[in-house]
């Protein structure tokens, strides 16, 4: 069985964080050896690089300034921290990964998806999600789950956050057999579920 390298999406307040952390206790629990992550984070530079990015108090990062710092902590956490736990034979599941960028500065931010998908290129190299799964939930409902203040992205607001839904919707359109979508308005116990059964093939 081969290592494999999962990664939770979704709109902000989906429930992601919370699946992934499920999802990789389930797989410890079956002794499969696992690495969960997050991204922007994971490493020195992609835990500064979060700060940044979410502060509220900077209003003048564009799209395009914001897509290549969003790939500059991707290459970091793919050259220190997920391309070694795979080489040692760990399962890695990341909180967010590529798809988020396209999602949210492709779709949402305007670039389109090609161009944030050709700037992530070499951050990436081959080290591409085996599957994206994206907790599907309204967003207006994923808005009343947050619980903290607004981060600087989540603060554009709803239709900021629809556009960032359609852009996981056109994903899952384009690459079937790595995005796949499931359904989030459920119980956190049957989101879960849901998310065991796209991977229960591989184990």
């Amino acid at each position: 069985m081969r290592p494999r390298f999962i990664a939770l999406e979704g709109v902000d307040g989906s429930g992601k964080s919370t699946q992934a952390r499920m999802l990789a206790d389930a797989l410890g629990a079956r002794g499969v050896p696992v690495l969960l992550t997050r991204e922007p984070g994971g490493t020195p530079l992609g835990e500064g690089l979060r700060g940044l990015l979410l502060d509220v108090a900077i209003t003048t990062i564009g799209p395009v300034a914001e897509a290549y710092l969003f790939a500059a902590a991707r290459a970091a956490l793919v050259e220190e921290v997920i391309r070694p736990a795979l080489e040692r034979g760990e399962w890695v599941v990341t909180d967010r990964f590529v798809d988020s960028s396209l999602a949210y500065q492709g779709a949402a931010g305007g670039l389109g998806l090609d161009t944030v998908w050709d700037l992530n290129r070499r951050a990436l190299g081959d080290c591409l999600p085996d599957l994206a799964v994206v907790i599907d939930v309204p967003v207006d409902v994923a808005a009343e789950r947050r619980c903290a203040d607004p981060d600087r992205i989540e603060a554009q607001g709803l239709g900021f956050q629809e556009r960032v839904a359609e852009g996981y919707r056109a994903l899952a359109a384009r690459f079937p057999d790595r995005v796949v979508m499931v359904p989030g308005l459920g119980s956190v116990d049957e989101v879960h579920d849901a998310v065991m059964a796209r991977v229960a093939p591989w184990l």
